[in-house]
């Protein structure tokens, strides 16, 4: 069962507004919710969902039903950084898939994470955002239904601030800029992407932090989320990700590119807090 606790944070707030109207949450869940009486207080007891309540006013969510169909998978080896009961943060190594393709598949992070969950009493965990197979980096992943419409959400409107690490050839002369070119699938591959002008905006900002002869490593914060996108608009201005051979990028021993997902930045909507995760190597 997936359980989360909350403090009404207004007053007059009813248990049906603050789901549907402060949240958002979808209508099949909300309605779930009602028939399964599943918000009580702390006696125990539901809560009747049109009773205006106090601000303050101490609230338990269950989710009895909620459960995910990941397959678990050995799950020692994952590094998780972050987590309350509405969400955590795990590190996605490069080389594998932030989660299956199809029913039963195993071997991605996605696995591992519910395993994670499932030793921890939990049924229930969906990525919110993927990172590419060839990168590594944090993953934000809710821990009930809630908190995956509400990240969702935030995701579409960009209300999340997701930077990156990126080594790539050659010597990038400008020490930062605005890359603001809009991104369409490649007619000639089935995966690629390229800069095209019917395509969907993008924009992406970048900073260098640091050179050397033959390469620049940049910050590349994304304003927008679109497939490849920091791949795809530095391999534009001349600049692909080392490693990354798909979008021109020089060869790496390991067979990797060098591009790391380093930080989320976001207002948590259940406490209204401003929120920073980092992995554990990006911190200064």
């Amino acid at each position: 069962m997936s359980v989360f606790h909350y403090k009404t944070q207004e007053e007059g707030l009813t248990v049906e507004q603050l789901l549907r109207e402060e949240w958002q949450a979808g209508k099949k869940t909300v309605h779930q919710m009602r028939m399964a009486k599943s918000v009580k207080g702390t006696d125990g007891e539901p809560i009747e969902w049109r009773t205006p309540l106090a601000e303050g006013t101490p609230l338990t969510f269950e989710f009895p039903d909620a459960q995910s169909a990941y397959v678990s998978e050995k799950s020692d080896g994952l590094a998780v950084f972050f987590e309350d009961e509405h969400i955590l943060a795990a590190l996605k190594p490069a080389g594998i898939t932030t989660h299956p393709d199809g029913p039963g598949e195993t071997g991605t992070l996605m696995n591992q994470v519910m395993d994670y969950v499932r030793k921890n009493g939990g049924n229930y965990a969906e990525h919110i955002h993927r990172l590419d197979k060839g990168t590594t980096g944090v993953i934000l992943i809710a821990k009930h239904p809630i908190a995956k419409a509400l990240f969702d959400r935030m995701i579409e409107r960009n209300d999340i601030t997701r930077k990156y690490i990126a080594e790539v050839d050659g010597y990038l002369k400008r020490p930062k800029g605005t890359i603001r070119l809009p991104i369409g699938r490649d007619r000639h591959h089935p995966v690629k992407r390229l800069v095209s002008m019917s395509g969907q905006s993008a924009l992406t900002n970048f900073t260098v932090i640091q050179r050397t002869e033959d390469s620049t490593f940049v910050e590349a914060e994304l304003k927008t989320g679109r497939t490849h996108q920091i791949r795809v608009h530095l391999s534009h201005i001349g600049h692909p990700v080392i490693g990354d051979t798909l979008y021109g990028g020089s060869e790496t021993n390991d067979g990797e590119y060098r591009l790391t997902a380093t930080e989320l930045s976001f207002i948590h909507p259940f406490t209204g807090k401003q929120t920073t995760i980092e992995t554990p190597d990006s911190k200064k």
